[in-house]
């Protein structure tokens, strides 16, 4: 059966037509557009793992000190030597890693240095940090005591820190008789060094 249109309204069947005809063709597009979107939605996924850091507690004092083992000579073989201040500076005496603030003290193990029977107290020696030392914090000379004193206080924390240190007998101990006039020979005693958390 044919469709007869007048002639007044054929322009806007055409016009009809032709608008139908981009309304598909803009549907075709937007279809494939969500579809391109939904492909690509579709293939991006994610997947999530917790990465953990745990940290414990160190401290050590490093095998490469030289309190570790070490010895310290102090010689008295001229009336010179009896009669001036000695001093002993030991580089890296302690090399301490620590994770926290820490204290560093000090003690004899005895309360004189021994030749047999023959004493020789153990306060004539002075110990201080030296300014050559990276480890840091608060520092006071200290007369050695079989007591643990702070020798530096509130060092902070870090790794392959350097303690260099003075050992000293002043003038007025090397010219006493704590010293002059005992018996020849070497006179010991151990002194040991504690690094612990504040």
């Amino acid at each position: 059966m044919k469709n007869y249109l007048s002639p007044q309204l054929a322009p806007f069947q055409k016009n009809a037509n032709l608008t139908l005809a981009l309304k598909l063709f803009g549907l075709r597009i937007a279809s494939i557009v969500a579809l391109f979107f939904c492909s690509t939605i579709v293939n991006a996924q994610k997947a999530s793992t917790s990465v953990n850091i745990i940290l414990a507690d160190v401290l050590s004092i490093d095998s490469e000190s030289t309190a570790n083992g070490g010895a310290i000579d102090f010689r008295y073989e001229t009336v010179a030597d009896y009669n001036s201040q000695k001093t002993a500076t030991v580089p890296k005496s302690l090399v301490i890693t620590f994770s926290k603030a820490f204290d560093v003290k000090v003690k004899a193990n005895g309360a004189y240095f021994e030749n047999g029977t023959n004493l020789i107290p153990i306060n004539v020696i002075t110990i201080r940090r030296n300014e050559s030392s990276t480890l840091s914090g608060t520092s006071t000379p200290v007369i050695l005591s079989t007591l643990d004193q702070v020798l530096v206080g509130g060092a902070a924390l870090g790794s392959k820190l350097q303690l260099d240190l003075d050992y000293i007998i002043p003038q007025s101990k090397s010219s006493s008789t704590d010293i002059l006039g005992k018996p020849a020979g070497t006179y010991t005693q151990t002194v040991t060094y504690t690094a612990s958390a504040l």
